[in-house]
């Protein structure tokens, strides 16, 4: 048994370019795993560099632009985009928020008197005890959402100077990331050891794979929040715009994101409409706009990544967001692709060899 494991060990991690390859990714992961919360402006500043690159591509091969104007357009453009929207929907947002806060006890309450009513009409299936239980525990959690909205509130205004910050230096570093794109590549060529061939190969591959990745989301996150809102208003359902964008940022989580944002909505729609027809019809047409995205929408944006099983993207989503917080659930997609790429590249490199 123990030479068969020394004869594996020995056909597989006695190559010089595999472990060049697991080393570049222990180090990669230890990075971010220790340093994540100091990297975050870089990281941001990275995805969002991906995402505009896109567009600069599309200027300088098609239009034949320089490079430099290019960048210069697609940053000016996309700084006068953000601001824009800043201005016209964050006070909108904000009001929502706040009113959607304020609403929360008597949505509870109107919860509580549905739910207390549910034991007399199944008494056989739904235990009193247990349900005043639950009720009491959620009503507890409820009334400590408001402290801790306020404690969120006071802390916020103390990191407003940081978030200020932030707010020059990401923008800041995208720009650079963009103009000198191939001087920064050059550079990090330089830190690597010779025997990176078999790494180059897995690089090239999830490079173009990680930008497809992010402009795919990008253009989810729009599809999808601008068509949920579309559907709330035509309901006429109660924040409207609050809710159409967290169903949008939902899509960052596969699968569970949008088991998530569902309480909100639902919630919002019973405590408007009841149990009429419109709760069950913005509750149908809700289900149906989810069942789009994920067998529609996804498949298109996402093909390569879409070869992943449903069960693969959880325990992606489970075990990177636990590693890396949110960084590792918005990438737990593109991380199970790499993993899944190298475990492919070393045997095919081994059938090369």
């Amino acid at each position: 048994m123990f030479e068969l494991f020394q004869n594996w060990y020995k056909t597989r991690f006695s190559d010089p370019q595999i472990i060049t390859l697991l080393a570049i990714l222990l180090i990669g992961f230890s990075t971010i795993y220790f340093f994540s919360d100091l990297l975050m402006p870089l990281l941001v500043a990275i995805v969002l560099a991906y995402l505009l690159e896109w567009p600069i591509r599309f200027l300088t091969h098609k239009l034949n632009f320089p490079r430099r104007l290019s960048v210069i357009l697609v940053f000016g453009g996309s700084i006068s985009i953000s601001i824009f929207l800043f201005i016209v929907l964050f006070p909108s947002l904000w009001n929502q928020a706040a009113t959607f806060i304020k609403d929360l006890p008597s949505m509870f309450n109107l919860l509580n008197a549905w739910l207390q009513a549910l034991p007399e009409h199944y008494p056989e299936l739904i235990d009193y005890a247990m349900l005043d239980s639950l009720l009491n525990s959620l009503k507890i959690h409820i009334i400590g959402l408001g402290d801790s909205l306020l404690a969120f509130s006071l802390n916020s205004l103390i990191s407003l100077v940081g978030l200020g910050i932030y707010a020059f230096l990401v923008p800041l570093m995208v720009f650079f990331l963009l103009k000198d794109k191939t001087l920064f590549l050059r550079s990090a060529v330089k830190f690597m050891p010779h025997n990176r061939i078999l790494a180059t190969r897995v690089w090239f591959e999830m490079q173009l794979q990680i930008a497809n990745y992010i402009r795919g989301k990008f253009l989810e996150i729009l599809l999808v929040g601008i068509s949920t809102y579309i559907i709330f208003l035509f309901f006429d359902l109660h924040y409207p715009l609050l809710l159409s964008v967290a169903v949008g940022l939902s899509v960052l989580v596969p699968y569970i994101g949008a088991v998530i944002v569902a309480i909100p909505v639902v919630l919002v729609a019973l405590f408007q409409f009841g149990l009429s027809p419109d709760f069950y019809y913005v509750l149908l047409t809700f289900i149906i706009s989810q069942l789009i995205d994920g067998n529609i929408i996804v498949p298109f944006l996402f093909s390569e990544a879409v070869n992943l099983h449903p069960l693969t993207i959880i325990v992606a989503v489970i075990i990177f967001g636990g590693l890396w917080g949110f960084w590792g659930v918005f990438f737990a997609i593109p991380l199970a692709t790499l993993v899944k790429a190298v475990c492919n590249a070393i045997p095919a490199y081994d059938d090369e060899e």
